[in-house]
């Protein structure tokens, strides 16, 4: 196998090393805007240069972001490449149009990266997918939000602080926006819900809230009544009825997600006859992500199909109703008073995040049970 390399930054130095031990595939042409001198691989500026050359049979995709990442992958999927992906913008957006162009062209396109790094979360629900129905999937997706939260359960740090510390480790970007407004875990949650249930959510109505907000004050607030918080991604099918979301939620000590450490992951589902099943490790990093585009490929050497079409575009359906932890100007049914903080009465996922939207200073969790 004769490889393209889209990117040489985290993710694609580590498919570089590990193609690299192997004797059955080779990085041979690597894109990168700076020169780089590699003993093994031609560095190019120009996405031609691989696209356009016959000896390049799959083009593995590491640069992040939308644009230019789609022009290429197409550009690559139309000059009959096979396509690795660790990009979950990329796939969450636009799986349901590359998908069946490579199908046309007949060549593949894998993602197992894409949500989970190295757990190998999409290649796990696939499986699962084939002999069951699949009623339920979520968890903890980010590893940056999760390092946050929890060192400041573990230390009582504030969020700026334990941010901070997180950029100087590497586990969060100089513009953290992604990561912690939950945007990252909404793009996992979608592409999960959508190859689990076998549909196209309308990503419009899958609402998201954050951690940005989140205080010391809050977490020693959980803390005096046994909880831990944690950004949880929840995608549902129940009755014929879609709904997925994702937001700051309480669990109760001892459970299994309020003990994920530091930037790990824990990605559940829920199947009609294996019931809960779930995936621990690492969500990120450039060995963790890397091992499993290079899984991929290996998949790929070994002539195996992957993934589902999307089927029928559907809206969620966020009526359910959950107790909320909620700082900042609500005016609706209270429970019970926690300092500055309250405990709401039953509100239905849709409504709250609807109040959040205009009220953007607030911070609410929900409690798991």
């Amino acid at each position: 196998m004769n490889i393209g390399l889209l990117g040489f930054g985290v993710v694609g130095r580590g498919v570089y090393e590990i193609t690299g031990k192997r004797s059955d595939m080779q990085v041979t042409k690597v894109l990168c805007l700076e020169d780089i001198n590699l003993p093994d691989a031609e560095s190019v500026k120009d996405i031609k240069l691989i696209v356009e050359d016959p000896s390049i049979d799959t083009v593995v995709e590491a640069m992040g972001g939308l644009h230019p990442a789609y022009e290429f992958v197409r550009a690559a999927i139309e000059a009959g490449k096979n396509v690795v992906t660790s990009n979950k913008a990329l796939v969450c957006t636009f799986y349901d149009e590359l998908l069946p162009l490579a199908k046309e062209k007949g060549v593949a396109f894998r993602s197992t990266a894409a949500v989970g790094g190295g757990i190998g979360w999409l290649s796990e629900l696939e499986r699962a997918r084939r002999v069951q129905t699949i009623n339920e999937v979520g968890g903890i997706m980010n590893g940056t939000c999760n390092y946050i939260l929890d060192n400041m359960t573990r230390f009582g740090l504030d969020y700026a602080e334990v941010l901070k510390q997180a950029q100087s480790l590497g586990y969060a970007e100089a513009n953290p926006s992604t990561d912690v407004d939950g945007i990252d875990t909404w793009h996992k949650v979608i592409l999960s819900s959508n190859i689990a249930f076998g549909v196209t959510l309308d990503k419009d109505t899958v609402p998201v809230a954050g951690i940005r907000n989140i205080t010391a004050l809050d977490v020693e607030n959980f803390k005096a009544h046994g909880l831990v918080c944690k950004l949880i991604s929840t995608g549902k099918c129940e009755d014929g009825k879609y709904s997925a979301y994702v937001q700051p939620t309480l669990v109760r000590e001892g459970k299994p997600e309020a003990a994920v450490p530091m930037n790990y992951n824990l990605i559940t589902f829920v199947g009609e006859t294996s019931d809960r099943m779930s995936f621990f490790g690492q969500g990120a990093g450039r060995y963790p992500t890397a091992y499993n585009v290079v899984q991929d490929l290996v998949d790929l050497l070994e002539d195996k199909g992957f993934y589902s079409p999307y089927g029928e575009a559907v809206q969620v359906d966020n009526s359910e109703c959950l107790t909320w932890y909620v700082r900042g100007g609500w005016n609706g049914e209270v429970k019970e008073n926690w300092g500055d903080a309250v405990v709401t009465g039953p509100v239905s996922v849709a409504e709250m995040h609807a109040w959040r939207k205009e009220n953007p200073e607030a911070f609410i969790a929900a409690f798991a049970d």
